[in-house]
C-alpha cells in the first residue's frame, strides 16, 4: 500500500493571506514528493474559505512542474460543475503536462452554496455525475467519440490532447450511493472512503458499506483500489496534537454547516466556525483518530488498515491554520518512520484483500 499527501488549502481567518494558503499547499507537494508519498491530492470547493482550491487540474498542471515522479490527483473534481467537452479536454491535457502522473478523482459534491452560484441543480447531481461516467472511457478511450443524453450531449468530437495513460487515467470514485459504489467495482475504478473523523466503529461500517458494494456488483473487487482519507498525526507534544484536532473540528464545523445549509458570515465570505451539537470533543478525537506518539500511530493506522483493507491511504495534511513549518516537519516525520514501518509491516505496493 502507499500514502499520500491530501491538501485541502484552507483559510481559517484573514491572519491567512489566500496566497500564502495556496503557496503552502504547493510547498506541501514538493516535501510530500521528498519525503516518499506517492500521492498528492486537491480538493475543489468554491466562494468561501472552506477550500481555496477551485480547481484541482490546475493545480496538478502547477505541480507537476514543480515535482517529477509524485502522481497528482484531484480529490475530487465536482464533475456537475464542469462543462463537459472542456473538462475532457482538460484530462487530457493535464494528463500530458504531469508525462502520464494525473489520478482522475471525481465526485458528484454536496454543498448547494456551490451549486447555486453555477446555476445547477443539487437535486440533479447524481444524474449528471452517473451520465460523466458514460461518456469519460468514451472520449478519453476512443479517437471519436458522442454522447447523447438527458444533461449531456456531445456530437462527434475527438480529445486533441490524448491522455499519456491509456486509455484514461485511473478513475477514483468518491460517492455515498450504493448503487455507483457497486458501478465503481464493476468497471474496476477506484473507490475513494473515509471515516471523517469517526473511531473503529466507523470504520468498520465503512469496510461492510464496500463489502456490500462488492458482493452485489458480481465481482470480487481485486480491479479496484481502496482509497482512505484520514486526518492523523504524531507528536509526542499532546498541545501540538490538540491544535491538529482543533483545525480538524473546524474543517468539520464548516463542512457541516455548508452541507447543511446553515452556514453564517458577517462579511459574505469568510464562514463562522459555529459549534453543532454532534461536536466530538478533543478528547473523543484523541481516542478515535490515529494521533499520539509515532508508535500509538503506527499501531492505531495498522489496527484500522487490518479492518478496512485500503490500498492507499491520503493523509491529510492542510487543516485550518495549522502551522506550516510544523506540518512540513510532520511530514517528514512520515517519510522517515511512520509510512517505512506500515509499509515494512503490511507490505508496499500490496493490495489488501478482505477476509472472506
Amino acid at each position: 500500500m502507499d500514502f499520500g499527501a491530501f491538501i485541502l488549502a484552507q483559510q481559517r481567518g484573514y491572519h491567512q493571506t489566500s496566497h500564502e494558503v495556496i503557496a503552502n499547499s504547493v510547498e506541501q507537494t514538493v516535501m510530500a514528493e521528498q519525503c516518499g508519498f506517492s500521492n498528492a491530492w486537491y480538493a475543489e470547493h468554491h466562494f468561501n474559505n472552506y477550500s481555496l482550491s477551485p480547481s484541482p487540474l490546475m493545480m496538478v498542471a502547477h505541480t507537476a512542474a514543480k515535482t517529477t515522479t509524485i502522481r497528482l490527483g484531484s480529490a475530487v473534481c465536482i464533475l456537475p460543475l464542469y462543462h463537459a467537452p472542456r473538462f475532457l479536454a482538460e484530462v487530457g491535457l493535464v494528463d500530458s503536462l504531469s508525462g502520464g502522473r494525473l489520478e482522475l478523482g471525481i465526485g458528484s459534491g454536496y454543498q448547494d452554496f456551490e451549486f447555486q452560484r453555477f446555476g445547477t441543480n443539487l437535486e440533479d447531481s447524481s444524474k449528471i455525475f452517473e451520465e460523466y461516467l458514460d461518456v469519460l472511457p468514451k472520449a478519453l478511450g476512443q479517437k471519436i467519440f458522442e454522447h447523447h443524453s438527458e444533461y449531456l450531449d456531445i456530437p462527434p468530437s475527438s480529445i486533441a490532447t490524448r491522455p499519456v495513460q491509456e486509455p484514461l487515467p485511473p478513475i477514483w470514485v468518491t460517492t455515498g450511493n450504493p448503487r455507483l459504489r457497486e458501478r465503481a467495482f464493476k468497471e474496476g475504478w477506484n473507490l475513494f472512503v473515509t471515516a471523517l473523523l469517526g473511531g473503529m466503529d466507523q470504520v468498520q461500517r465503512v469496510r461492510g458499506q464496500i463489502d456490500e458494494a462488492i458482493d452485489n456488483s458480481g465481482t470480487d473487487g481485486s480491479k479496484s483500489r481502496i482509497g482512505f482519507l484520514r486526518c492523523a498525526y504524531a507528536s509526542d507534544n499532546d498541545a501540538e496534537i490538540d491544535h491538529y484536532l482543533e483545525n480538524a473540528l473546524f474543517q468539520r464545523r464548516l463542512s457541516f454547516s455548508l452541507k447543511n445549509r446553515t452556514q453564517q458570515t458577517d462579511d459574505g465570505y469568510l464562514m463562522k466556525e459555529v459549534p453543532t451539537d454532534t461536536d466530538p470533543s478533543i478528547e473523543e478525537l484523541r481516542n478515535n483518530l490515529p494521533v499520539g506518539s509515532v508508535n500509538q500511530v503506527i499501531d492505531k493506522l495498522l489496527a484500522e488498515i487490518e479492518v478496512l483493507k485500503p490500498d492507499h491511504i491520503a493523509l491529510q495534511t492542510q487543516l485550518g491554520d495549522f502551522n506550516q513549518k510544523t506540518m512540513l516537519k510532520q511530514m517528514e516525520l512520515w517519510g522517515d518512520k511512520i509510512i517505512p514501518a506500515i509499509q515494512k509491516e503490511v507490505g508496499a505496493g500490496t493490495k489488501l484483500v478482505a477476509a472472506e
